[in-house]
């Protein structure tokens, strides 16, 4: 059982919840000090974070079977769980079932809205999967869908969509973009001999580092623009000081001819930037105030 449970954890990469989990938190907490000028409820915070567990791995967990055929060709993914032997699809549908049943129980349990935007959630969530066949926007399509989560913890809490949390959305939704445009380099080549679509293969790695770059300046205006357009203080704006260093530093170790950094800009970089971006609201919205 404990074997089982690690292989489906290594399938949907439960450490890359370090990406979207802690602007999950960072919504929630500024959604409702924004409206309530208080802070979540532990209850809100339980179900925001069983509710993005249960998104996320529906999301992978879609995303390695629809693309079991290519992971299995690509010498990079060819030891992925399924392509593998190690889950088959058909534990790989019941895992999915499973996530979104917990999805659907943690979103009941908050608020209204909540529910109503459920079937926007699920689309995005298995649609983005099947976008690399047809589009080389996929990696949009990718933002879209990962960055429900920082929306759906305002939402969660404040039972409203409103322009400070569509601007959250949107930066977020870049933010991913980019950070995928740069990923999705290693599998260029791949792409392009598989018929598939993405920003490297459409336009050659130069140039998507470029879009990757545009994308990560839509990032930090829209982050610069929550400063304004909340009560936040100097605490959170040295932290967007600091995750502009982060996105600059990330921009700048991985170049068209070596990508042999391309995971450490991925992993380590990304997870950084979100977790200072949670922690800074964190101490501006909750300590500082004090």
């Amino acid at each position: 059982m404990w074997r089982k449970t690690r292989i489906f954890l290594e399938m949907i990469k439960i450490e890359h919840t370090l990406f979207a989990l802690p602007f999950a938190f960072m919504g929630a907490l500024l959604g409702s000090v924004v409206k309530f000028n208080q802070l979540p409820s532990w209850a809100q915070i339980g179900w925001i974070l069983l509710a993005m567990v249960g998104a996320r791995s529906a999301a992978m967990g879609i995303n390695r079977v629809a693309d079991k055929v290519f992971d299995a060709k690509n010498p990079r993914t060819s030891m992925r769980a399924i392509p593998a032997g190690l889950i088959s699809s058909k534990e790989a549908i019941i895992f999915i079932i499973v996530s979104f049943v917990l999805l659907f129980v943690a979103a009941a349990q908050l608020n209204p809205l909540c529910m109503k935007l459920m079937p926007i959630a699920v689309f995005f969530l298995v649609f983005y999967s099947y976008t690399k066949r047809f589009t080389w926007l996929c990696h949009l399509f990718l933002g879209m869908a990962i960055a429900l989560a920082p929306l759906g913890g305002w939402v969660a809490v404040t039972g409203e969509i409103t322009l400070a949390s569509i601007v959250f959305y949107i930066a977020i939704m870049f933010w991913l973009a980019g950070f995928d445009v740069i990923y999705a380099c290693q599998d260029a080549e791949f792409d392009r001999n598989e018929g598939l679509h993405s920003i490297p293969a459409r336009f050659g790695i130069p140039t998507a580092l470029k879009l990757a770059r545009a994308f990560h300046v839509v990032t930090a205006i829209g982050l610069l623009s929550l400063y304004f357009m909340t009560d936040l203080a100097w605490v959170y704006l040295l932290g967007v000081i600091v995750s502009f260093g982060l996105l600059f530093y990330e921009h700048l170790i991985v170049k068209p001819n070596d990508l042999t950094r391309v995971n450490t800009a991925f992993f380590t970089m990304n997870s950084t930037l979100s977790m200072v971006m949670f922690a800074v609201t964190f101490i501006d919205l909750v300590v500082y105030r004090v």
